[in-house]
């Protein structure tokens, strides 16, 4: 961290997985969705639930929980895509990652903000930025750079390219009998 972001607040979008209050800086957060139909993607990992439309981009959608360690949760009301920009290479790549529900954005201070804990929590601490302190509760900041590995993104990348690359090949073959006709 540079000096300057060790004496200033810093702003995160807050949201639960379970029991659990988890955080993302709010630089990395694009928008929140509701919950609309994930078309799934064939012989991807269990915790990338597969693509959504978004304005007519491929988004890949994950699940946070299973990503985490987590059991899946039943889809609720509450329910929501967190659409985040994650650097892959040099590069930002959109994603969305399925919460539980999207409390409120908060910020914090850095004294308001502990290293993670080296042991006692469920998910592994190089996802955790640190542990943030607001009134009695402790909101767990994730870095979403870190929450997905290398070969894991490249999965995130094939998923949105091979489900673009099947959408064209879709409109091409619908396009080419009526081409044969005329």
């Amino acid at each position: 961290m540079s000096a300057a972001a060790t004496t200033t607040a810093s702003t995160y979008l807050t949201f639960t997985l379970g029991d659990e209050d988890y955080a993302l800086e709010i630089g990395k957060v694009r928008e929140v969705l509701d919950y609309t139909t994930i078309t799934k993607v064939p012989r991807m990992p269990a915790f990338l639930r597969g693509v959504i439309n978004l304005r007519g981009n491929v988004l890949p959608v994950i699940d946070l929980r299973l990503k985490l360690g987590m059991p899946a949760a039943e889809r609720t009301v509450d329910t929501c895509i967190v659409t985040v920009v994650i650097d892959i290479d040099d590069e930002e790549t959109q994603l969305g990652a399925l919460t539980d529900s999207v409390k409120e954005v908060v910020e914090l201070d850095p004294e308001q903000i502990s290293p993670p804990p080296k042991i006692g929590t469920s998910i592994r601490n190089d996802f955790i930025i640190g542990m943030g302190h607001q009134d009695e509760r402790f909101i767990i900041i994730l870095d979403i750079d870190k929450v997905l590995s290398t070969d894991e993104l490249d999965l995130v990348r094939g998923s949105e390219s091979s489900e673009a690359a099947a959408s064209s090949r879709s409109t091409t073959e619908a396009a080419a009998p009526a081409a044969a006709v005329s």
